[in-house]
């Protein structure tokens, strides 16, 4: 039975939670590929043998947890089909995986034996760009009839969102009796508590990345955030001077930590009351007693960026209807309730596809964070940020 712990946490921290965009950060290693093989059909209907397919994933250990319990639960009841998982650890890089499917296709080798490949949404955009991924067809997996239309509308169907996470404001209760609820009583706080709020370097964290975003685009129409034209960038400089101003009363006079990681570290040493994080960190981290008890979570108005994860299966792969076998059983609310339970996150499919159990368990916690989609525009924005913000 799928265990509600996780979910019943998420209402139970949250004070204005983040919001649930209906379709978040982060075996051993396989260092090699998988051999390449005949299509499902051809080697159906000879050898019997399952197909192979190659899946290269990154993230953290949670992430690796996830897959080693779906992989299973899935081959279990498809006996035609196997996976193959690759896993990078977080901080070993993804790059090398996407460089290879280029190279793959450059040379007119397939996709480089990879079939399946877990990133963000700026790799769904580059890989868009670059004309690399598989238009998804719904007659062939299904349950994609379960993902918020938007969502898939966003993406151009290129990719499934199968997890989602929210950035917040994480903070210590003990300390911060009552959050800021939008971005001026934020930036308030953080000018009236010197050092107590942290938010990391926006080009090795989310989080951070997040909150930069967040500040530029305050100043800015709301479509703007789904706009990747670079005639959007002139509009950023009243965010800019905003955020270089708010330096001298960030953590440090001006240190923002590496990752996403590094502020969560500053919130559990007691030196930062306050932080922007993603939801499925804090969760899991409080969880494991690794942040304090004392830490809840709060949304502002307009919310933070958020949005999912996503899988995206290499045009060129050999071994598609495979891949669809698997991304149909990773979209069924048998397996959406395993990403709930294990990532201490929102589900990839609608709110109302999910067991009662589950919806009853999310009901005040599904409203907050905007999904943001700006591109190729995030490069220039850190870029800026070292610039203008960090070098001061």
């Amino acid at each position: 039975m799928i265990r509600k712990k996780s979910a019943i946490m998420l209402v139970t921290l949250m004070t204005a939670t983040a919001a649930f965009v209906s379709g978040c950060g982060s075996s051993s290693t396989n260092a090699g590929s998988a051999t390449q093989s005949a299509s499902p059909g051809k080697e159906a209907a000879g050898t019997k043998q399952p197909v192979e397919f190659s899946f290269y994933f990154t993230g953290s250990q949670n992430v690796k947890d996830l897959w080693d319990t779906l992989i299973p639960m899935f081959e279990k009841q498809n006996a035609d089909v196997k996976v193959k998982p690759v896993y990078i650890p977080s901080g070993t890089g993804a790059q090398p995986t996407y460089d290879r499917i280029i190279a793959a296709k450059q040379a007119n080798k397939g996709s480089g034996d990879i079939d399946l490949y877990e990133d963000g949404l700026s790799t769904v955009t580059r890989g868009k760009k670059d004309d690399l991924w598989d238009t998804l067809p719904g007659d062939k997996i299904k349950n994609l009839a379960g993902v918020d239309e938007k969502t898939l509308k966003d993406i151009s169907n290129l990719a499934v969102p199968y997890r989602s996470s929210a950035v917040v404001l994480a903070y210590n209760s003990d300390k911060v009796k009552t959050p800021p609820t939008n971005l001026d009583e934020l930036y308030d706080w953080i000018k009236k508590n010197p050092s107590k709020f942290a938010y990391n370097d926006p080009s090795t964290g989310g989080s951070g990345n997040s909150f930069v975003a967040t500040t530029l685009y305050k100043f800015l129409p709301e479509e703007a955030i789904h706009n990747s034209d670079p005639s959007v960038e002139k509009g950023w400089d009243q965010g800019f001077a905003l955020l270089k101003d708010l330096g001298k009363s960030v953590y440090g006079k001006g240190i923002y930590p590496k990752k996403n990681q590094g502020t969560l570290d500053l919130m559990t040493s007691g030196e930062v009351d306050m932080i922007p994080a993603w939801s499925d960190m804090v969760l899991e981290q409080v969880a494991k007693g690794q942040l304090p008890k004392t830490t809840k979570m709060a949304q502002i108005k307009p919310g933070f960026n958020g949005g999912p994860t996503y899988l995206m299966v290499p045009k060129l792969s050999e071994k598609k209807d495979a891949v669809y076998k698997f991304l149909n059983f990773v979209l069924s609310p048998e397996a959406q309730g395993v990403v709930v339970d294990k990532m201490h996150g929102f589900p990839g499919i609608k709110l109302s596809g999910m067991s009662k159990e589950i919806q009853d368990s999310f009901k005040g916690a599904s409203e907050g964070f905007r999904s943001f989609n700006i591109g190729d525009l995030d490069k220039d924005m850190t870029k800026r940020w070292q610039s203008e913000v960090a070098a001061q």
